[in-house]
């Protein structure tokens, strides 16, 4: 689905690039548009938004996006009939490539944004990762010195990954109450690679997939991308609700389900056990592959015991796929994730992996196998100190933003925030010219349902996180007190 015409996706790729203070507002709109315009972003035809709705989406004045479009209709790059609206011109594609690229279609680019153009002025609270562990130098000047060499002695190429790393996976598996052997095993590079070989495995266009709701942005891009429709399924307190799972495996007799037992994200809830049960049962019953995705399992030992995977309670008839990786405990640097599945599944996915990039770098393999078997006490002190900077980010919050709630999460790296009244993406705009750029909670479920929710990490230094809740306050006090402008003067 082309969504150039929709307000919110062009607000999510405009608002970026507002927060250069240099013009006027219009012009800097104007020029936002114009790049996404040279880009092939917004290719020659594509129908923009009207004045208003846009507006409102970016939460600026109607007449300042009026400005714009009659600033972009004076460079040619944009046209307008009445009773078709404003469309990108055909004058506008002269000396371009042929390709023909459409707006990007998916809910994960806020999130991603940021780390694609690096850090800036403005404070980027989109996504939920810690700096490397202080041990990793250590691990890596001794991998040089003792294994390196006999490293380059093979031919660096590994599909299923490294034996020595899949025996050690194996056996973290083992330790965490879900018997595996090294032939379960295959590597990958990261769980976001993991992901996608196994939606390639499975999802056909038109197969239906069950998630989360809300969920993971980027799960919405992997499904949509092989064709598949997303069935999103609400959570309580104890993981996604059985009741609605059974309805949705019953009338959309999905493929597959992914889910995130183990802190799930965005909310950070740990499904109990017996609900993993629950889970596992009803796949079976109905048919359907469980993957489940547990790159968040960095644990805090003053914190809540983290019951074995999903795929230890089931049933021997459910095929159940286990995600994995050091990205969210060790560094996200270390591009190493896995999955563990049945052996026939296994030879399968290493199929898929071979073809995809002949396996991962061989070095961080071997860097991952020294770490495993240390891995919950490299990370003890990183759970700890995360949950310190949950309690600073819950103080902060308290005090300066008493009007916003949440629930404090059993795990993960981000607080999920309902605000009152409140579209979260207008809050967003407004935030992003703050200098602050939060994600909505419309990337994390594209129903609608979570429109007033943010998602806000507490993975960063404790002045950053300070001020980063001070211009979000800044920006919730413009926003309750004006709401979003609706006069603001061109400067030409």
């Amino acid at each position: 689905m082309d969504r150039s015409g929709d307000p919110s996706a062009l607000a999510d790729l405009i608002g970026h690039r507002l927060t250069d203070h240099s013009g006027g507002l219009y012009r800097r709109l104007a020029d936002a548009i114009a790049e996404l315009i040279g880009s092939s972003e917004l290719p020659v035809g594509a129908r923009l938004p009207a004045e208003r709705p846009l507006a409102e989406a970016l939460a600026i004045s109607r007449s300042t996006v009026v400005a714009a479009y009659d600033d972009l209709r004076g460079r040619g790059l944009v046209e307008s009939r009445r009773g078709s609206g404003t469309t990108v011109a055909r004058s506008a594609g002269r000396g371009r490539s042929g390709a023909d690229k459409r707006m990007p279609k998916g809910y994960g680019e806020s999130l991603f944004h940021r780390i694609a153009v690096g850090p800036g002025e403005v404070i980027a609270m989109t996504y939920a990762v810690d700096p490397g562990i202080p041990e990793l130098a250590a691990e890596v000047e001794e991998l040089a010195r003792t294994e390196l060499p006999v490293l380059l002695e093979g031919v660096g190429y590994h599909p299923r990954g490294l034996e020595v790393l899949r025996e050690r996976i194996a056996e973290h598996f083992d330790e965490s109450g879900l018997p595996t052997s090294a032939d379960q095993v295959v590597v990958t590079s990261g769980a976001h690679q993991a992901i996608a070989l196994v939606t390639q495995m499975y999802l056909r266009s038109g197969a239906a997939v069950v998630i989360e709701q809300p969920s993971w942005p980027g799960c919405f891009d992997l499904f949509g991308a092989a064709g598949g429709r997303v069935v999103g399924v609400p959570l309580d307190d104890a993981g996604v609700r059985p009741d609605l799972l059974a309805a949705a495996f019953a009338e959309h007799h999905p493929a597959m389900l992914f889910v995130m037992p183990t802190f799930h994200n965005p909310t950070g809830r740990l499904m109990s056990p017996a609900r993993r049960r629950q889970v596992a049962e009803l796949a079976a019953k109905h048919g359907v592959v469980v993957v489940e995705d547990n790159a968040y399992s960095t644990w805090d030992p003053t914190g809540p015991e983290i019951p074995p995977p999903l795929a230890a309670f089931a049933p021997a008839n459910a095929e159940v796929l286990t995600i994995g990786s050091v990205s969210k405990a060790v560094w996200g640097g270390l591009r190493i994730g896995w999955i563990r599945a049945s052996r026939p599944l296994a030879e399968r996915l290493a199929r898929h992996k071979a073809l995809a990039d002949l396996g991962s770098p061989v070095i961080d393999q071997a860097l991952t196998a020294r770490l495993l078997p240390r891995l919950t006490e490299l990370t003890a002190a990183r759970a700890t100190a995360a949950t310190e900077r949950k309690r600073w980010m819950g103080r902060l919050l308290t005090e300066r933003l008493p009007e916003w709630a949440w629930e404090e999460p059993e795990g993960g790296s981000a607080l999920w925030i309902r605000l009152p009244d409140t579209d979260a993406r207008i809050f967003a705009q407004v935030a992003l010219r703050h200098g602050v750029e939060v994600v909505a909670g419309r990337a994390m479920d594209p129903t609608g349902e979570h429109d007033d929710y943010l998602r806000v990490p507490f993975s960063y230094p404790a002045e950053v996180m300070d001020d980063a809740v001070d211009r979000m306050a800044r920006a919730w006090q413009e926003l309750r007190r004006h709401g979003p402008p609706t006069a603001v003067p061109v400067i030409v």
